[in-house]
């Protein structure tokens, strides 16, 4: 089971990991610039392959510790498949900044309640 938790958490690393790098770091620097567009693109479509292990990883835990019938479980769960359908819209539509800011908060829900989980 440590091995399926670390794959989940470094998923979960690159997912918020990546979105905070972009927010902080990325995106002030080379919004408007000719490799803003493919850095942001390919960021999105590792995304999706972390998102691909978070719910792998994750219903192999929630089997493991019995936590199916877990109202946190639920709203997570429910908060992971709005961030997926708003990852693969944002792919679509990059010019949408406004995804950007929801995707965000959404992820760090997914962690907090991630952690409540833990608990």
């Amino acid at each position: 089971m440590t091995a399926v938790r670390y794959l989940h958490e470094l998923a979960m690393a690159f997912f918020v990991g990546g979105q905070l790098v972009l927010v902080a770091a990325v995106v002030p620097i080379a919004r408007g610039s000719d490799q803003m567009r493919p850095m942001a693109r390919r960021f999105a479509y590792g995304t999706l392959v972390a998102l691909g292990v978070l719910v792998i990883t994750g219903s192999i835990m929630a089997s493991h510790f019995h936590r199916w019938s877990d109202g946190t479980l639920h709203a997570k769960l429910a908060l992971v498949v709005l961030a997926g359908v708003l990852v693969g819209i944002h792919i679509a539509r990059p010019a949408n900044r406004a995804l950007d800011g929801i995707i965000f908060v959404i992820s760090l829900t997914i962690v907090w309640l991630g952690v409540a989980l833990a608990h």
